[in-house]
């Protein structure tokens, strides 16, 4: 059971001419104790005392007055809402318990009647102040709850006391029908009631009060009034001078702590949202010239539909373009009576199905260039309103956001760089270190053996051939240098026109394995094997630059394998369609923490200076982007030091017709 209707509205409906004032609690305390010590200042009276403290919390604080209150008369009722022991009871004074759903928890009321003198208090919260106070822990905190605005009568007028006390009696009632004769007295006894109106008491305690007090009372109101209204002007601009450098020094310690321009943006746009109670809050990258935007970081209260990830757009929105014009934020207090929001049916749509109806729009710019938005959305029942200072404040997170971005932009750039110089002093010092050592050697050489045979014509037939031949060999391995290095260079630069076509793979190892025979020192070579099974798809690949990595891996191979040990090329069909060739040696193996860096450029397991074996570093970078190139994957596998290597690449495959296949088997 529960009662919805109001006792302030059900009295100013009764009086008419009755205008209520704003008070704040503080000055609801002041009147409340100035009406509770003028009771218990009369002794010998025992007058009709109903207080109503909406909340057993506010009650708790004053039952020791009404203790004493009740020593003098048997006429006093308090009214609550339990929260943990008060219940309806006769102890001391009449207890009334009403249902916390009931109006009389938004109210305020205290009414005395005596024989001699009259006042009443009635007052209703307003609605911001009941739900400050229901977002508040158990005890608020002393600012906020002097704050609690109402609005009410406050009155010494015995009619409009008696009608209050007449209202208030109704509804005990309600809750404690079994006080009904108690009641009655008191109707009777103070003329309280329609069949009692013109009943007039002339009877008065000889210590009756009657002093009139309601000119002091007044000023003290009025002084109580202009202090807390002067406090809690003080106090909000304290806060909002608070709330803006706690958003500030949010965003400034997640930007000492992450230069990444998605944490920083995420911790602005949560805090934002927060502290503005916003229904929705969104940054997103915007420029002047955009058509679209992609919100990416959003806050949203519950219930709230979400736009994360969705695309907005942006050149045909009266508000955004507003925004690049003027370089200033747009505020839109209420969308249903905007015109820039009624003339346009995309903005109107827009604002409908996502139930806006108050919105900011602030640019996020840094030294003249527009980086992004930042919006505060609001889609209550009624338009919000904007308290002061709450635009600046976004204007000056805005500014943070902007110079955020930059810094993280500029850092990225910076690191960006870096990697690009160390790439550099490293290509720099290997390429210095592979052209001074496999040009200079092969140059020394041919250099002495053209000029053994330029000054020595008696030189013998055998020796000479035999100076003719390291020359050729040298000038060989010069060639092949600069041939990798240009090979890789257009690899890398994109200028390699590929021509794929369908072939065998056993084909392609057959012409590798013959151009690794064709080595003039064949009897240091280690035994190489190919299995590839009969059944194996065609693939498709351009076959030139096939062979060139079938080629090139295994003469990596045959550089780290003893001629006793053996080089073996499979061949498989995996789970994705691919052909899977593997290139195992029994060589000398790769440590597990190089089996990436080994496909790097110029990569040489024994430096470039101090290695027994030849090459330029290059084979394995070539193979990599000749791989890539046409969609494949390369990778090594080995199980450490002296336990040989595998190395893998994939080529994409096709089924092939029978005819296709019987002509793969004619062309082997």
């Amino acid at each position: 059971m529960s009662i919805s209707t109001s006792v302030l509205s059900d009295l100013l409906q009764a009086l008419t001419y009755l205008r209520p004032q704003i008070y704040f609690k503080a000055s609801l305390t002041a009147l409340s104790h100035a009406m509770e010590d003028q009771v218990l200042a009369a002794t010998m009276e025992q007058p009709l005392v109903i207080a109503n403290f909406q909340r057993e919390r506010f009650y708790r604080q004053e039952a020791h007055r009404y203790q004493r209150l009740a020593q003098i008369s048997n006429q006093v009722y308090v009214l609550s809402a339990p929260e943990t022991g008060f219940s309806s009871s006769s102890e001391y004074y009449e207890k009334v318990a009403f249902e916390p759903q009931d109006a009389l928890s938004q109210e305020w009321h205290l009414v005395v009647i005596a024989f001699n003198y009259a006042t009443c208090l009635v007052c209703r919260e307003y609605p911001a102040s009941i739900l400050k106070r229901e977002m508040s822990p158990e005890t608020p905190s002393l600012d906020m709850d002097t704050a609690r605005r109402f609005e009410g009568i406050w009155t010494a007028e015995r009619g409009v006391s008696l009608k209050a006390a007449d209202l208030l009696l109704d509804k005990i009632l309600i809750y404690r029908p079994e006080l009904a004769e108690k009641i009655e007295q008191a109707r009777q006894r103070f003329g309280i009631g329609e069949n009692y109106s013109q009943k007039v008491i002339d009877e008065k305690s000889e210590y009756a009060c009657d002093i009139d007090t309601n000119p002091f009372v007044q000023r003290l109101v009025t002084y109580l009034q202009a202090s807390q209204y002067k406090l809690h002007k003080a106090y909000r601009s304290i806060a909002a001078q608070a709330r803006k450098e706690r958003l500030v020094n949010s965003i400034s310690t997640a930007i000492r702590r992450s230069l990444n321009p998605r944490e920083v943006l995420e911790v602005a746009v949560q805090e934002l949202g927060q502290n503005l109670a916003a229904s929705r809050c969104l940054i997103y990258r915007a420029q002047r010239a955009d058509t679209n935007a992609v919100i990416e970081h959003e806050f949203r209260s519950s219930g709230v539909l979400s736009l994360l990830g969705k695309t907005r757009e942006l050149q045909k929105n009266p508000i955004f373009q507003e925004v690049v014009e003027t370089g200033e934020g747009v505020c839109v207090t209420d969308t249903l009576e905007d015109s820039r929001v009624a003339n346009s049916p995309e903005v109107a749509d827009f604002v409908k199905s996502f139930s806006i109806r108050s919105w900011l729009m602030e640019p996020v710019w840094f030294q003249g260039r527009m980086l992004g938005i930042i919006e505060l959305q609001y889609c209550g029942d009624k338009p919000h309103e904007w308290q002061a200072g709450e635009q600046d404040l976004v204007k000056a997170i805005a500014i943070s956001v902007g110079a955020a971005l930059i810094q993280a932009e500029a850092y990225a750039n910076l690191e960006d760089f870096n990697q690009q110089l160390e790439a550099l002093d490293r290509t720099r010092s290997n390429l210095i270190a592979i052209t001074g050592h496999e040009l200079r050697t092969p140059l020394s050489t041919i250099q002495v053996c053209l000029e053994s045979l330029a000054t020595e014509p008696d030189m013998p037939l055998e020796l000479r051939e035999v100076m003719l031949s390291t020359a050729l060999s040298d000038s060989e391995r010069m060639r092949k240098l600069i041939q990798d290095f240009l090979t890789l260079s257009n690899l890398e630069s994109g200028r390699i026109e590929w021509h794929p076509e369908t072939l065998t793979l056993q084909e392609c190892v057959d012409l590798a394995i013959s151009r690794i025979n064709a080595r003039t020192n064949i009897e240091s070579l280690p035994k190489v094997s190919a299995e590839i099974s009969e059944n194996l798809p065609l693939v498709r690949a351009d076959g030139d630059w096939l062979v060139e990595v079938l080629a090139k891996l295994m003469d990596n191979a045959c550089k780290f394998t003893p001629p006793e040990g053996e080089i073996t090329i499979k061949a498989i069909r995996n789970e994705n369609q691919m052909v899977e060739v593997t290139v195992a040696d029994t060589g000398r193996g790769i440590e597990p923490n190089r089996l990436e860096i080994v496909f790097d450029r110029f990569y040489q397991e024994e430096g470039a200076l101090r290695r027994t074996t030849g090459g330029t570093g290059l084979g394995l970078a070539i193979c990599r982007q000749i791989v890539i190139g046409w969609g494949g994957q390369i990778w090594a596998e080995s199980s450490g030091k002296d336990k040989g290597s595998k190395f893998h690449f994939t080529v994409p495959s096709i089924e092939g017709s029978q005819e296709e296949r019987l002509f793969a088997a004619v062309r082997k």
